[in-house]
Formats: C-alpha cells, sequence, structure tokens
C-alpha cells in the first residue's frame, strides 16, 4: 500500500518507538492477531478511549482536537447526547430484528433520508458500510442494465470488497487486478494535475466530457452506470469544477447509462455549500443512485443506497439484510440527523470551514512543502510536495502527521500515486475557536517539518 494511504502508518512500521511506553503492550497483541495489512497511525500507536464535542483522549489522558472523526465519520459531536440516548434506549426494547420483520426506526429513517435524497420516487436499502453500500449500487445497476461494464473515476476509491476494488482508480487500495467487472476510467477527478490542468475550467469540462465520449465509442455494448465521488476522499480530497457531473450527464443519458454518486464522505452537509455532494452538479438532475454511509451513524455502523424505484425494485431473487437497518443504528442516525438538520450544521460547516481554510491557506502561503490548500466546508485537504521538485512527499505528510499529534492535533492523509495529502475533517460541529486552535497547531506542525525530520 501507499504511504498516502488514509489509514497507513506514519512509517513502514512501528519500530523501536513503539516497543516503549503504556501502548506496547497491546500493539504487540495487534500485531500478533490482525493482518500486517491493516496499518495504524503514528510510529507509536495511541488507543482512543473516550471523546467529547471535537476532542478525544488516549489511554494515557492525553487529549486531542479531532480533525479526522474516526475518517469523517463522527459528524455532529462525539459522545452527542441525542444519540447516546436514542442508543441507550432503543438497547433497552431490543437491539436486534433482521429486515424479515417491520422495523419502525427504519422505516423512520428511510423516510427521511429519501426525502432529503432529491431522487424522485426513492426507495431505500441500508447495509452496515459504505464498501456494502457500493457494492449493492452495482448489483443494482448492472443487473439493471444487463451489463458488467462500469465507468469509474481515476484517483477513485469506493471500498475494500471485491467489486469495489475492482472499480477503483487508486494503485495504493487496489491490492488486486482481478474483478468481476470491466471497468472504464475516465478523466475529471483531480482538476490541478493530468493533461488538463492548464485548461480554464470551461475548457477542462469539455475536455472531460470529450476524453468521456471517447472511451464510450471504444466500449462494447452497453455500459451499466459511472460511479463517481463527487469530492474524491482518499484521493485527497480533490474536485472537478462544479457542472463537471452535469455535463456527463447529458452523455449517459444518451446512451441509458446511470449516474451513481457515492456520497460515503461527502453527504449530510460536510461540503457547506450543499446537503449532498452531486448537488454541485445538479443542472441535468439528480442521480439515478446515491450511496451513503460513515456521517450519518456518527460513529455506528450504517450504510446505505437511495435510488429510485425501478432501478432498486429491478432485482429478480429474494433478498434480506441481517444487520443492515437494525433497530439499535436506525434509532441513532435518526437521532443525529435530526440533531444535524435542527441544528443547521451544513450551514456551521460552511461559515466555520470557510475561515479554517483561509486560515490555512495563510498558514501555508510562502511554504515550499505546500503546493495547494483546497477543499470545501469542513472537508479540507492540504497537499504536500518535494521542495523544488513537485513529487510526491509521504514522507513529509508522515512528519506533519506526528508533529501535530505531539501539539495535541489528529488529522488524516490521503493522496493517490503523484500526490501526498493532509486530510481535515472535523465534526461539523467544529467552534471557530477550535477552527483556530487546530491551525495555530497544523501551522507550527507544518513549519517544524522538512524533509521529513523536525528541525529546530
Amino acid at each position: 500500500m501507499s504511504n498516502s494511504s488514509d489509514a497507513m502508518s506514519s512509517s513502514s512500521g512501528a519500530g523501536s518507538d513503539a516497543d516503549r511506553g503504556p501502548h506496547a503492550a497491546l500493539y504487540a497483541r495487534h500485531q500478533a492477531v490482525l493482518p500486517d495489512w491493516l496499518a495504524v497511525y503514528y510510529q507509536r500507536p495511541i488507543e482512543i478511549t473516550h471523546g467529547e464535542g471535537r476532542h478525544v483522549w488516549d489511554a494515557e489522558g492525553n487529549r486531542y482536537l479531532d480533525f479526522f472523526g474516526g475518517i469523517l465519520t463522527t459528524m455532529t459531536a462525539h459522545a452527542l447526547p441525542e444519540v447516546t440516548k436514542a442508543i441507550s434506549e432503543q438497547a433497552g426494547r431490543i437491539l436486534h430484528t433482521s429486515t424479515l420483520y417491520l422495523d419502525r426506526p427504519m422505516v423512520d429513517l428511510a423516510e427521511r433520508v429519501a426525502t432529503l435524497s432529491g431522487i424522485p420516487d426513492a426507495r431505500v436499502f441500508f447495509t452496515t458500510s459504505g464498501t456494502e453500500a457500493n457494492d449493492t449500487a452495482l448489483l443494482l445497476a448492472t443487473t439493471y442494465r444487463r451489463s458488467n461494464q462500469i465507468l469509474a473515476m481515476r484517483n477513485s476509491y469506493h471500498g475494500r470488497s471485491f467489486s469495489a476494488v475492482g472499480i477503483t482508480g487508486n494503485r495504493g487500495w487496489s491490492p488486486t487486478s482481478l474483478s468481476p467487472l470491466q471497468t472504464l476510467y475516465v478523466h475529471g477527478g483531480v482538476r490541478t494535475r493530468g493533461p488538463f490542468a492548464g485548461l480554464s475550467d470551461g475548457e477542462y469540462i469539455k475536455a472531460c466530457v470529450a476524453d468521456l465520449e471517447d472511451v464510450l465509442g471504444q466500449a462494447h455494448g452497453n455500459v451499466a452506470a459511472l460511479i463517481a465521488e463527487p469530492i474524491q476522499g482518499v484521493g485527497g480530497f480533490t474536485s472537478p469544477p462544479d457542472g463537471l457531473f452535469a455535463a456527463f450527464r447529458e452523455v449517459l443519458d444518451r446512451h441509458g447509462i446511470l449516474w451513481i454518486t457515492d456520497e460515503v464522505q461527502t453527504g449530510w452537509g460536510r461540503t457547506g455549500d450543499h446537503f449532498w455532494g452531486w448537488q454541485a452538479h445538479d443542472r441535468s438532475g439528480p442521480p439515478d443512485i446515491l450511496t451513503f454511509a460513515k456521517g450519518i451513524g456518527n460513529g455506528m455502523s450504517i450504510g446505505g443506497v437511495v435510488a429510485r424505484a425501478e432501478v432498486m425494485n429491478c432485482l429478480g431473487a429474494n433478498s434480506i439484510s441481517t444487520f443492515g437497518g437494525s433497530p439499535i443504528t436506525m434509532a441513532a442516525g435518526l437521532a443525529n440527523l435530526t440533531h444535524l438538520v435542527e441544528h443547521d450544521l451544513q450551514g456551521n460547516a460552511r461559515r466555520v470551514g470557510g475561515l479554517l481554510t483561509e486560515r490555512l491557506r495563510a498558514a501555508c502561503a510562502g511554504l515550499d512543502t505546500v503546493r495547494e490548500v483546497r477543499g470545501r466546508g469542513l472537508m479540507i485537504g492540504i497537499e504536500l510536495v518535494e521542495p523544488g521538485t513537485g513529487d510526491p512527499y509521504p514522507e513529509g505528510a508522515s512528519a506533519v502527521l506526528e508533529a501535530a499529534r505531539e501539539g495535541g492535533l489528529l488529522i488524516g492523509k490521503g493522496g493517490g500515486h503523484n500526490s501526498s495529502v493532509l486530510r481535515i475533517a472535523p465534526p461539523l460541529s467544529l467552534t471557530v475557536a477550535e477552527a483556530e486552535e487546530g491551525a495555530e497547531i497544523l501551522e507550527a506542525a507544518l513549519k517544524s517539518t522538512r524533509s521529513g525530520r523536525s528541525v529546530s
């Protein structure tokens, strides 16, 4: 795996540093029973024991400002009272039934999600993860279109299952080239790198549409769907100009090809400007299929698929979900979504995220290791490069990650094969004071690291 992965340790192994301190015994047990490829952050991996609001604590009692939220999953706040109360009350009634029985919390949440999705005559199917949600979307699209051909974006990531890996355009997360699908990759996920980087936004969209047309001209028979993240998450928070997918949709509609929007990371108002990422590309209407996960559960395992009825109902065999839509996760999701909407956390993401982005741009101005600060709302990426070369700088990203932790801030990493990106995605309830505090810590971390080494 690439060092730019969002779950990769700061070094290839914990090394001698991990052999010291109170976390050492737990990490040794971790290494003895869990896969080698299940990587962890930091030279001395930390055990997070509890959290509150935008802060978490480790087993040594250290407090951290959390700017990664368990990979964009703690969406509202740690230990949000409404969510913990909903979980406790539901647990006191019943934990599990399966979809073989009527489930009131599942119906309640499905109604809310269907309405919010923007998809007409929507149906909702709940899963336990974003990977499973994307798997389901692929099953629906290939069945509906009777084709196993899928269009995907370069630099993309859609999960770790066999079929999701088969449509992932990021080699750091593609452990096998085998796939049940034929995947055709198109341009458009990365605005500032690649063959179209020097074009204006309008020219960029036109070039990407021409590339899409060319790819379709070489496809054999029907293509089932295009799957795309409005903002690429693991790929380093990259995105095209607004309107690209609307332009793509005009081409797709001519061929009957479905549009799947992967909102696992961009959904629920995180981008600030919109509730869903696809709404920045809505000129040609809503997607046919929308997938979601992560933030809706605020830590509970919830994923799901929304599709218009004729697509969702195309399967000709029975199906159930043992754990998807469980009463306890649905109760948590409903409480979390209610809190998010009633407290306008989308608006907070827009306001505080805008301030944080500008603060980080000011902090990074003049740093020869920073190529770009980009993002939307509370989904911000800082791309690092080797000074003077513009080459990816994974060692620098790891060094900043370590320095930020030492300063009391948790962030993430990402990026494709030609980039190294710091990923910043706090809970959407982040305050202005916390944004400023985190920016100060990150600024100090960036300025204290050169060529992967701390300097005095």
